[in-house]
């Protein structure tokens, strides 16, 4: 069996370096700017996060970079910036940063608006479910792995990484 998961492992390294909620093929970078500043391509500055010049996409790299790099509260406050706040990626990272923040609760709520938002959010699926997996919940957790394959999302980092975090216990940061 051992044999088996290291080759079934080894099968989905290119899926697994897909950093969830991104196009990356790897765990973000630290943010590239400091004092809660998010980097504008356009400018080539750090700029604050409510900025004109940026686009949401740049916000949510930095979203992800500040997360990532455990500041949660910049996190936060570049969420408060994002042009539609009830946009289901902006919940599903509300619920990212409460989740990772310890606020079980809190990133239920999120998670659970993001899925109204749109019910085939796979991400969102993905980091509510690993949040079952930390807290025990492991049955539920199984669940919505299956409605993540049922809704198109095999293969896919959210997939991938909730089957992980089943196997091992606790989820990813990215």
């Amino acid at each position: 069996m051992t044999l088996f998961k290291t080759a079934l492992v080894a099968a989905f390294l290119p899926v697994m370096a897909l950093a969830a909620g991104s196009d990356s093929t790897s765990a973000p970078q630290p943010p590239q700017c400091t004092d809660g500043k998010v980097w504008d391509t356009q400018s080539q500055s750090c700029v604050t996060p409510k900025d004109a010049r940026l686009d949401d996409d740049e916000r949510m790299r930095a979203i992800r970079a500040y997360a990532y790099d455990g500041q949660l509260d910049v996190a936060s406050a570049i969420l408060d910036a994002m042009a539609d706040p009830q946009a289901d990626m902006v919940l599903t990272y509300r619920g990212f940063v409460a989740r990772k923040a310890g606020r079980m609760d809190d990133a239920a709520r999120w998670y659970d608006a993001a899925l109204v938002q749109n019910p085939d959010n796979h991400l969102a699926r993905s980091y509510r479910a690993q949040g079952w997996v930390e807290t025990g919940r492991v049955d539920e957790a199984r669940a919505e792995l299956t409605q993540i394959r049922v809704r198109g999302g095999r293969g896919t980092w959210a997939e991938v990484s909730l089957r992980l975090t089943l196997d091992r216990g606790r989820g990813y940061s990215y």
